[in-house]
């Protein structure tokens, strides 16, 4: 089989020769990708692209601004450098009053730290929403080239936010919390008007095209304990499903993203309708194993994980084999497993450990990783 009929055959529940090996973020078949540009990652990138089954990170480009609108905000923006960060401060100015966030980026380091949130109070979300919405236009010029460099090689993989993501995100985690848990009938009003705003911007976007499989991510910020339970089925279940829906009825397939404890919404998860599941962390840094979710959802949902990236970056090479062990042990059995680590280096230049334990971690999971 090729990498191709390898991934959609194991998110369809059909037989395969191997377990698929998926490198998550870094994606083997996209020359404009970070990590295919940069020097320290040469050869791990060339050994992924000989040995891996491509889940190609791409989503087309698109005119939305604040508010999930294409609707013309006026924004203001200050840069300054401290140390070796740049600190970016955005202002922008919505018909009922002005919001500022501050974004920190570090030279070294492939990710942004938003140290000031857009949003503060509930007054801020109304001045948030109160941006005019407009359907956004998603601009798929750039879909040719990544077909090309996929091709039979893997899978596309476009990324979306549920209503819950783009709430929880305008506040600092442990406010959004709170406005959830004390101003739930405002918080349930912001919900219900992203999500429509959601819909209506993802039909725009399937009905140009539509790639292999969506990952939807959000629900990890309703998860124990940050929330209860029920605010797991109220405010991501319903929501989700719906998504789910639109996407299967274009013919695309659906992977639900939750990090952390998810084994007391694991049933809201499959109630979603998804084909797909990750990155299912194992404790501690989960509560439940892979075994254990292989149980419960395996017959009903593609499996992606769990290798945690923190034991490719500072485990031994035997840790490394062990952990691959372990989780083809858990969850081969019966197909519908792909292994894949739970995130990606993120640091500049990449260390030779972290090279050299991915090599061994590729290594083991296609000697062990067969079916016969």
């Amino acid at each position: 089989m090729n990498s191709r009929e390898r991934l959609l055959s194991v998110l369809e529940g059909k037989s395969t020769d191997r377990v698929p090996i998926s490198t998550y973020e870094l994606c083997g078949f996209n020359s404009k990708a970070l990590e295919n540009n940069e020097l320290s990652y040469k050869k791990l990138m060339e050994y992924i692209r000989s040995h891996t089954d491509c889940v190609c990170m791409w989503n087309p480009l698109s005119n939305q601004g604040y508010g999930l609108s294409s609707h013309p905000v006026t924004r203001e923006r200050e840069s300054y450098r401290k140390g070796n960060y740049t600190i970016t401060q955005f202002t922008i100015h919505t018909p009922l009053g002005e919001l500022t966030h501050t974004i920190r980026v570090s030279d070294k380091v492939n990710t942004t730290w938003h140290t000031e949130r857009l949003c503060k109070t509930t007054k801020d979300v109304d001045a948030y929403l109160s941006i005019p919405y407009e359907p956004v236009a998603y601009d798929y010029s750039d879909y040719g080239r990544i077909l090309r460099e996929v091709g039979d090689r893997g899978i596309i993989m476009a990324s979306l936010e549920d209503p819950v993501c783009t709430a929880m995100e305008l506040m600092e985690f442990g406010q959004a919390t709170v406005w959830a848990m004390t101003e739930t009938d405002h918080f349930q009003k912001t919900i219900d008007i992203l999500h429509e705003r959601t819909m209506n911007n993802l039909k725009n976007m399937l009905k140009i095209a539509v790639v292999d499989l969506y990952r939807i991510c959000g629900p990890e910020y309703m998860t124990p304990p940050f929330l209860p339970p029920m605010f797991f089925g109220r405010f991501v279940t319903p929501y989700l499903r719906e998504m789910t829906r639109l996407i299967h009825q274009y013919g695309g397939k659906v992977r639900i993203h939750s990090h952390g404890k998810i084994n007391k919404v694991l049933k809201d998860i499959l109630k979603s309708g998804a084909d797909a599941i990750d990155p299912c962390e194992a404790p501690p840094d989960g509560d439940i194993t892979l075994a254990q979710i292989k149980k419960q959802i395996g017959e009903k949902m593609c499996i992606f994980g769990n290798i945690q990236l923190k034991m490719l970056e500072h485990g031994s090479q035997d840790d490394v084999k062990k952990e691959v062990s372990l989780c083809m042990e858990s969850a081969k059995s019966g197909g519908r497993y792909v292994i894949m680590p739970t995130a990606s280096p993120i640091n500049f230049p990449l260390s030779p450990k972290t090279e050299g334990n991915y090599k061994v971690f590729i290594e083991t999971a296609l000697e062990i990783g067969g079916y016969y």
